[in-house]
């Protein structure tokens, strides 16, 4: 199948790069066909996010939304809140010590996945072709080498290799220019990123685990439009992360708890991290009586400003948070998501409209940096750096001062700093550090990993090929358990990792199982993983999560 332009992911970026290519064409008269292909069941269905929503992309994109009946987001921020947590007690920090570029008045409070659901109706309104269920697995290129679109995983192949009765095979989406908006660590991502060399001046990319759960709570403790964010309390004062609860809507309250992937102790559970977190004397109390509805996890992006790598190449770009577009201090990157859709798709409708278009609309990389998305990540660039140096409460506070410094004289005295070594090379050996332990959940404010993945409605064919390969099977047991735990058993938030032994009592002939059928799809392994051994490819399409209201 033949198309103008294929976009790889339905996410924000996506949807809004393929309205916007549509409203150029109408306005100029001239046809241009778009594909938007996305691996999850329906669109939505893998979106997941806080969601506090800077407007400003919308705006851009869709002049009229808040008036639209079917607007997603109804929540104005009418609270903001900071609080640094100790272990049994914590701080509100006052709003005027916070620099302005973390106001979150004038944003929304909602789910993500609904925003996606609202801009993939209006992109279908405007006849942009929308295919739900399919994986895209491959990148196809031209002669020239440049990228011609992207093919479609096979669908009924067991895990032996054998076709099933309902084997299909997949498709060519052939385009002029093809657009990845694959979110943080796609698998064609990286390797565009390798072919084309595209990190080549840019900083090493960094990353976070973003864990989150839906609740329904009582009515005396909604607040409707608070937006709260902590740091502290439960990680120690050298792990960077955070949490944030957001009321809105029926009494629903979004929590959930952000770890930085360039940890240190590999007996660290992210997973466990947050069901303590809801534990904190601040924090429980809003969940009493309360039912949790949802869960989900997924990976984000945080190296900012210096780790956007280069966004074009011959026949195509990258989009949203597969760039890297993510403002970590405001834990935003939807609005700037939007932004670079609708900028990527003004250079390809700009090439579309010349006789001969160039092989690649460099007309994007070359704007983005004075673009709102520029002056949206500048400012912030060194609070990454400066945390993941100095720890939390010094770094922390480093990093006010520098967007301070950055809001009041328009520049920092620190000038851009680096972020170091990429987050798989950050874990010490078992030897060098402290044991973390966990309780056990209570099934009541704290959950184990396998109900919660329950929760996240995740499915994958039972008898499809793994999805999560090893690029050598004896690396986990042979190099990881001895030296790390094997931290995989930890950092996955799904419980799809686990060293099982012969025998328990004496840990006799270890081996290590993948239940790739819990796969949440957030990326944590191909990201952490120390040895860079396992690789996430797309399962067949349609797997993975179903996210309702996330």
């Amino acid at each position: 199948m033949e198309f103008d332009v294929v976009i790889v992911g339905g996410g924000l970026a996506s949807l809004s790069a393929a309205i916007r290519l549509k409203q150029v064409s109408k306005m100029d008269g001239r046809e241009i066909s778009v594909l938007v292909v996305e691996k999850g069941s329906e669109i939505g269905a893998h979106i997941l996010s806080g969601a506090v929503i800077d407007p400003i992309g919308l705006d851009a994109l869709i002049a009229n939304w808040r008036d639209d009946p079917e607007s997603p987001l109804a929540t104005k921020v009418e609270e903001d809140a900071f609080l640094f947590l100790t272990k049994k007690s914590g701080y509100r920090l006052p709003n005027a010590l916070m620099p302005k570029l973390m106001d979150n008045h004038g944003n929304y409070i909602g789910s993500l996945g609904n925003v996606a659901r609202f801009l993939a109706k209006k992109a279908e309104e405007l006849e942009v072709e929308i295919f739900p269920g399919f994986a895209a697995t491959e990148i196809l290129y031209d002669e020239q080498g440049r990228v011609a679109g992207v093919a479609t995983g096979d669908l009924g192949i067991g895990k032996d290799g054998s076709h099933h009765g309902g084997y299909t095979r997949g498709v060519e989406l052939r385009a002029k220019y093809t657009l990845f908006g694959e979110g943080a660590r796609g698998s064609l991502t990286k390797q565009l990123l390798a072919k084309f060399n595209l990190a080549a001046n840019s900083d090493v990319q960094k990353f976070g685990i973003g864990i989150k759960e839906l609740w329904q709570v009582k009515s005396k403790n909604f607040r409707n439009g608070l937006a709260q964010h902590s740091f502290g309390w439960p990680l120690d004062s050298q792990t960077g992360g955070g949490s944030f609860l957001y009321h809105f809507d029926d009494n629903l309250v979004s929590v959930g708890f952000v770890v930085h992937l360039n940890y240190s102790n590999p007996t660290l559970s992210p997973f466990g991290e947050f069901q303590r977190f809801k534990t904190h004397p601040r924090i429980r109390g809003v969940f009493e009586g309360a039912k949790r509805i949802s869960y989900g996890a997924r990976a984000l992006t945080e190296g900012g400003w210096q780790s956007v790598p280069k966004l074009t190449f011959p026949g195509g770009a990258l989009i949203g948070c597969a760039a890297g577009f993510v403002n970590v201090p405001r834990i935003k990157g939807s609005h700037n998501a939007i932004l670079s859709g609708i900028q990527a798709a003004d250079a390809v409708a700009a090439e579309l409209a010349k006789k001969n278009p160039a092989p690649e609309f460099t007309a994007y990389d070359e704007g983005w940096r004075a673009s709102p998305i520029g002056r949206d990540l500048k400012p912030v660039r060194n609070v990454k750096p400066l945390w993941s140096r100095y720890g939390t409460p010094f770094g922390i506070m480093m990093g006010a001062l520098d967007m301070w410094t950055n809001v009041l004289v328009g520049k920092s005295f620190f000038g851009t700093l680096l972020h170091g070594k990429p987050d798989y090379a950050c874990l010490k050996p078992l030897a060098d550090v402290t044991p973390i332990t966990y309780p056990k959940p209570d099934g009541v404010l704290t959950f184990d990993r396998l109900s919660s993945v329950f929760l996240s409605n995740t499915n994958h064919a039972e008898d499809q090929r793994c999805h999560l390969t090893l690029k050598d099977a004896s690396i986990p047991i042979s190099s990881n358990l001895p030296l790390f735990g094997e931290p995989a058993r930890l950092y996955c938030p799904a419980a799809v990792y686990e060293v099982t032994y012969k025998d328990e009592n004496i840990k006799s002939d270890p081996q290590f199982v993948i239940n790739a059928q819990n796969c949440v799809h957030c990326k944590t392994c191909d990201i952490k993983d120390p040895a860079q051994n396992i690789n996430w490819v797309p399962p067949e399409g349609g797997g993975g999560p179903n996210y309702p209201n996330m």
